[in-house]
């Protein structure tokens, strides 16, 4: 892709339906993927999952999932359980486009803080929700699968502030992005 080309976004909530295609970017994304069954049992568990969709704005091809996220609701807390913006959608701004819906999801659902796991080595990842204020809070020893061993996971969390009005959660919206945005996961 050119800098500069550009692209519509838009959201919408995930479904069972969607996660044959929600595989092809995991499988990309992680050397240890969630599995099928994994997506399947957080969405009929009632997880919220949402899908993050572009498509070029001449129109010549029609929209594709690029990223995603999967998250729990807590009592007073949105957890964020799987969150992954396709490979060769990387770098372009759309992993802070799904955090900042993630935390507006929990703002709307009135809720106090978002929590979330990270891979210790993932430093670009961390870098982001650093810069989204997310704080560290402590090391999950051997929390992620890795190639012959276990990998620790940084656990981050975020408070927020809840939407003075409780709202259903956002399920289609659009915005436009342009390739070669600051982004990182």
């Amino acid at each position: 892709m050119k800098p500069g080309w550009s692209f519509d976004t838009s959201r919408r909530a995930m479904t069972v339906d969607d996660v044959a295609e929600v595989m092809l970017v995991e499988t990309r994304a992680y050397s240890f993927p969630w599995s099928r069954g994994n997506f399947i049992d957080s969405l009929s568990a009632g997880h919220h999952g949402q899908l993050l969709l572009v498509a070029p704005k001449n129109g010549a091809s029609p929209p594709t999932v690029c990223g995603y996220f999967v998250a729990l609701f807590g009592v007073d807390e949105l957890h964020l359980l799987n969150i992954t913006v396709a490979p060769e959608w990387q770098s372009r701004g759309l992993g802070g486009l799904l955090l900042d819906d993630a935390v507006a999801l929990g703002r709307l659902r009135g809720l106090g803080s978002v929590w979330l796991e990270v891979r210790a080595s993932n430093d670009r990842a961390q870098a982001l929700y650093g810069r989204r204020g997310f704080v560290n809070r402590g090391v999950r020893r051997g929390y992620y699968p890795a190639a012959g061993r276990r990998e620790d996971a940084v656990v981050m969390s975020l408070g927020i502030e809840p939407s003075p009005t409780v709202k259903a959660a956002p399920s289609s919206t659009s915005s436009t992005a342009k390739a070669g945005q600051d982004g990182l996961v």
